[in-house]
């Protein structure tokens, strides 16, 4: 289908990822030119960075604090404003460095003589040897300079950011920004507020940049996808500046985001900034919305649409089958800066860092969750429960595709799960092929992960997996509906470490009934799989439940009583509820996460797993050999 008449134009928000764009403008700009769009992107996100990131941004923040000499400046503040002169000189060869652009200001980094030391370099002091050796010699030794070096700089730039947060707009962050004002947000009024008022400096940069894209491109359609919370307010600033500057641009909104908390969207002030809000995946919606813009098809026949009509908030959903996810196109970055993303180092794990450390191409191996039971997830929604999965010659079709365009051969797989069936045929398929990438993703530690499938998707250039593990305990996980055990999870893990494959557990503290007992011995399960060399790194997330999930839909069935949603129009996803334990997970939380951040560098695998708690915990009832017992026996 061609629309000569339209040009698309889609636009990544601040803030997402710094290291590497977000993929949905890919995918977007990609199906589009295959339907005959002429589509176009932008990464506004790392543009307002680099723009902060700046000899002239900084001067520009520092002028900002010396024009309000009475308000009182935190220590972060006041450490940046003493040492202004350094970070002007060490700005911007610090973010060429970060860029790829000059490896040899490692060692000047490296030093520690020539970045400014702001309060964040302060948790290096945690690694300090008892004899007085470098602290960062146990995770970079001797040769290590460009890791060491980029992990310095990583703190600088998180300095910098708190002095933009402190002195400009408290709601600043690289990623989570103005995040509170979104993330289950029943009223749109503390959006409203911000967007509202006057604009400070990182507002009115993030408008002239979004003014400047719109000349280069001149579109008629422009599209803002927002995956997270913290993507939201800097989404509705660029909708707000092109709307006050191009009234005639017709603004869209979708994403991650208005999948999960806006599905009952009912606050007419949204129309203020985007023209339609469309829901779930955005091929077959966006099609009937072209459609629509060019008098081919009627409102009434707009999928999965959100918009304003006669002052109140109207859903159109003509049923159509969405498009398979084999004709969705092969996603292109043609338009982004790719060689300007930042290599951050936040974690020294190795695992950890992949995440901020590299441009990693992002692909989609399916759309949907094969599995879909677990009941802490939203498995009632379109992201999860549509499940359709490409060929593996089609998976490799699009690899080959984005290696020849991008010249880079890492690879991200989004999935929620990749299917290990599907991961199996790519693997045999891109070894036919003799194709050379390197890639990592997130599947579920069942059983069909044999050692023998394990090397097999290393030797096809698996370099990482991440999957959950959750809670750590049988009761739980067959509560949750998980489909996996805890020595399930011990041998298939172990499988993956002994290929040479990097592992990641996601863990989870606070699931309904979860006592306390019950946390102890998921820290010493997990103490135990760090032991014996199973995972790599992992993170604690406190369990949210949310409005979509089995546990949000059947509470009874989990022992626990729903709280009433607040009032309001907006954002709805999390849900409160009474749990009849009563147990402080907040408290718990605190020692989970300090015992698993030594864990993954090696401290306290001997120890007592209630060393990490400053109050009286239960001792656990696990067994001291328990994972060494599981990974005896056959996979």
């Amino acid at each position: 289908m061609s629309t000569p008449a339209l040009r698309v134009l889609s636009l990544i928000p601040p803030m997402t990822q710094l290291n590497t764009p977000y993929p949905s403008t890919a995918y977007l700009t990609g199906f589009l030119r295959s339907r005959g769009v002429a589509a176009v992107q932008d990464d506004l996100a790392l543009a307002l960075i680099l723009r902060l990131l700046s000899a002239d941004g900084l001067r520009a923040v520092h002028q900002q604090i010396g024009a309000t000499p009475s308000q009182p400046c935190s220590v972060r503040v006041k450490a940046f404003d003493t040492r202004i002169v350094d970070y002007l000189a060490t700005i911007e060869p610090t973010i060429r460095f970060l860029q790829g652009g000059d490896s040899t200001l490692a060692h000047r980094i490296a030093s520690r003589t020539w970045l400014p030391e702001g309060p964040r370099f302060a948790t290096l002091d945690v690694f300090e040897a008892d004899d007085g050796a470098d602290p960062m010699a146990w995770a970079f030794g001797t040769l290590g300079v460009q890791d060491r070096a980029r992990h310095l700089a990583t703190l600088y730039l998180n300095d910098i950011a708190d002095v933009i947060k402190d002195a400009i707009d408290p709601r600043f962050e690289f990623v989570r920004y103005g995040e509170s004002l979104a993330a289950s947000q029943a009223s749109f009024e503390p959006l409203a507020a911000a967007l509202a008022a006057a604009p400070n400096l990182v507002d009115r940069w993030l408008q002239q940049l979004t003014l400047a894209t719109i000349d280069r491109h001149q579109p008629t359609v422009v599209l803002l996808s927002v995956p997270f919370p913290g993507a939201v307010y800097g989404a509705f600033r660029i909708a707000q500046a092109i709307k006050a500057a191009h009234p005639h641009i017709t603004t869209v909104l979708g994403g991650g985001f208005v999948n999960t908390e806006l599905r009952q969207l009912a606050e007419p002030q949204v129309f203020d900034f985007f023209d339609h809000v469309t829901l779930d995946a955005g091929e077959r919606p966006l099609l009937a919305l072209l459609d629509h813009l060019q008098g081919r098809r009627s409102a009434q026949r707009l999928v999965r649409t959100f918009q304003r009509v006669a002052g109140a908030v109207r859903y159109l959903n003509f049923v159509e089958p969405d498009v398979p996810f084999d004709e969705v196109g092969t996603p292109t970055w043609d338009g982004l800066p790719i060689q300007r993303y930042l290599s951050l180092l936040d974690m020294l794990n190795p695992m950890h860092r992949l995440w901020s450390d590299g441009r990693w191409n992002k692909l989609t191996v399916a759309h949907g969750c094969y599995w879909k039971k677990c009941s802490f997830c939203d498995v009632s929604l379109d992201y999860i429960s549509r499940y359709d999965a490409a060929t593996a010659t089609t998976l490799v079709d699009r690899i080959e595709a984005v290696v020849a365009e991008t010249g880079q051969t890492g690879f991200h797989l989004v999935d929620e799960a990749a299917p290990p069936k599907s991961l199996k045929a790519m693997a045999l398929e891109l070894q036919r092929r003799r194709v050379a990438i390197s890639w990592w993703g997130n599947i579920r530690f069942e059983k069909t992960f044999t050692p023998d499938l394990c090397r097999q998707l290393a030797d096809s250039g698996c370099i990482a997996i991440s999957g959950g593990l959750e809670v750590a305990s049988d009761r739980l996980l067959t509560l949750m509906k998980k489909g996996v055990s805890v020595d399930q999870v011990a041998r298939v893990t172990k499988g993956f470490a002994d290929a040479g494959v990097l592992v990641h557990a996601y863990l989870m503290y606070g699931f309904p009934t979860q006592t306390e007992q019950d946390t102890v011995d998921a820290l010493e399960l997990v103490r135990q799989l760090f032991a014996n060399g199973c995972i790599h790194s992992g993170f604690w997330h406190r369990f949210a439940c949310t409005v979509h999930s089995p546990v949000g839909q059947s509470p009874q069935d989990y022992g626990v009583t729903l709280q009433p949603l607040p009032q309001g129009n907006f954002a709805r996803n999390d849900i409160g509820f009474i749990d009849p334990t009563g147990v402080d997970h907040d408290a718990l939380g605190l020692g989970l996460k300090k015992g698993i951040y030594n864990f993954m560098h090696g401290i306290g695998l001997d120890e007592d797993v209630r060393m990490w708690w400053d109050r009286p915990v239960p001792k656990t009832r696990v067994a001291r050999r328990r994972i060494e017992k599981a990974l005896m026996q056959s996979v």
